[in-house]
């Protein structure tokens, strides 16, 4: 009787499953677990050659250590019923307690959309690497992965999307699929982090050009790819607002990338195979908030402002004198600030299903709660952020040694290197057949 009762229980949930949405939200999640690696290749080749493969391993590494404190209580900090006010879930699913197959969220198992959006979780926590490449210690960065993915990502996500969240829930801003807690806090966070470290050896002095455009590209091409499930995945469903954020982020990934090199060509006279990774990269982090908001033309525009806006951005840190390695700043805040302000200009009631922007009749209130929205999710992850980097950087050091930066922390981290393995002698230490001069730069 029970057995059957338990059985007659888990078709009833079952029932309420779409195995269309299901089956598109399936793919979506390992499309987006793609744009970690794919990121660290886009990272990777934008640094130098000694500290290549510690990149790599700052992306590969954040998707164990996100996991791991996603199953333990993030999720269900992030998406538990709220228990502070719009500030926080509880931890009613913490280790994923009272979840299983037969658990439904909308229509699809929540097991899967927990995943999901654990996903978001990874890439963003990697993506705050890149303002502090070539100069963090591994084992500080494997320890504030975690601290601060509970800290800062999780609050903001429930803020965001959380059931009772004070920014969607109770504002009234739109975020389709997380230009605040993925963008911006991103962003925010990197150029916290970089200001903790200080600049690199030689910044503003040496040469630091990336050391292999085409792994960029094929980096770019990984992230694009992965953006489509990333975008298109938050419709939570095989329909047609996926369809909409779909062309959305073809569009905008476009139109950023043109918009860079139009800036480029007009600026630097050529335009780069560097600007066309990061002109797309920009369109795709601007439309990110708004894929789900605003129509095709809005869209266009979007991913237009982007890459015109963030090209200029990038150059902000050699005038402002802050060290943000691989552009995070200039990019994903930028960027992220971008989309999800002319959210309040290009808001289509079409799309948002109630909402509009000021150009489609809707006044200045949306604009106003985009802007106190991004205001408020770039102050908590710059002042959190800081905090964490602080603490950390007393307790334990978060800046490599003068040493390890000059060798590389390839070779002096993690013991080998990314380019002369095929010269090495079968069996002989690295330490034997790679020389290291202290302060010696042999960078390609």
């Amino acid at each position: 009787m029970i057995l059957a009762a338990a059985q007659a229980a888990h078709a009833a949930h079952a029932a309420h499953v779409d195995t269309g949405d299901t089956a598109w939200l399936l793919a979506a999640t390992a499309l987006v677990l793609l744009m970690t690696p794919g990121l660290a290749l886009f990272y990777g080749g934008m640094v130098r050659t000694k500290s290549v493969l510690n990149m790599l391993m700052m992306s590969f590494v954040s998707i164990a250590l996100v996991t791991v404190v996603w199953l333990a209580g993030g999720y269900s900090l992030a998406f538990g019923d709220d228990a502070g006010g719009g500030l926080v879930g509880g931890l009613a699913h913490a280790g994923m307690a009272g979840l299983g197959p037969g658990s439904v969220r909308g229509t699809v198992p929540t097991l899967l959309f927990a995943t999901f959006q654990l996903t978001f979780a990874i890439v963003t926590a990697a993506l705050v690497s890149g303002a502090i490449a070539d100069r963090a210690k591994f084992s500080a960065w494997l320890v504030f992965v975690p601290v601060w993915a509970l800290l800062v990502y999780v609050p903001v996500a429930h803020w965001v999307w959380g059931p009772g969240g004070w920014i969607v829930d109770g504002l009234g801003a739109l975020d389709f699929a997380g230009g605040m807690p993925v963008e911006i806090a991103s962003g925010a966070s990197g150029l916290a982090l970089c200001l903790v470290l200080g600049p690199r050896l030689g910044f503003k002095k040496d040469s630091m050009r990336p050391h292999n455009l085409p792994m960029v590209v094929l980096g770019a091409g990984l992230l694009w790819f992965g953006w489509f499930g990333f975008n298109a995945g938050s419709a939570l469903g095989a329909n047609g607002l996926a369809a909409a954020a779909f062309l959305n982020t073809l569009a905008a990934g476009c139109t950023g990338l043109l918009g860079w090199l139009f800036v480029e060509q007009k600026r630097d006279g050529h335009p780069t195979t560097l600007g066309a990774a990061s002109g797309a990269v920009a369109g795709l982090v601007a439309i990110t908030p708004s894929c789900g908001s605003v129509s095709l033309l809005g869209a266009l525009v979007v991913g237009l402002a982007a890459g015109v806006l963030c090209s200029y951005a990038v150059s902000w840190k050699f005038k402002l004198d802050y060290d943000d390695s691989l552009d995070v700043v200039g990019v994903h805040l930028v960027g992220g600030i971008v989309g999800t302000l002319l959210i309040g200009l290009f808001a289509e009631k079409a799309m948002t299903g109630g909402a509009e922007g000021l150009f489609y009749g809707g006044g200045v209130g949306q604009l106003g709660k985009q802007l106190l929205g991004v205001v408020a999710v770039a102050l908590y992850a710059f002042g959190a952020t800081y905090g964490i980097g602080k603490l950390l950087d007393k307790a334990m050091g978060f800046r490599a040694s003068e040493e390890q930066e000059y060798t590389g922390l390839d070779l002096t981290v993690h013991a080998e290197t990314a380019y002369d393995h095929g010269v090495l002698g079968h069996g002989a230490p690295v330490s034997q057949s790679v020389p290291t001069a202290k302060k010696v730069d042999t960078q390609a």
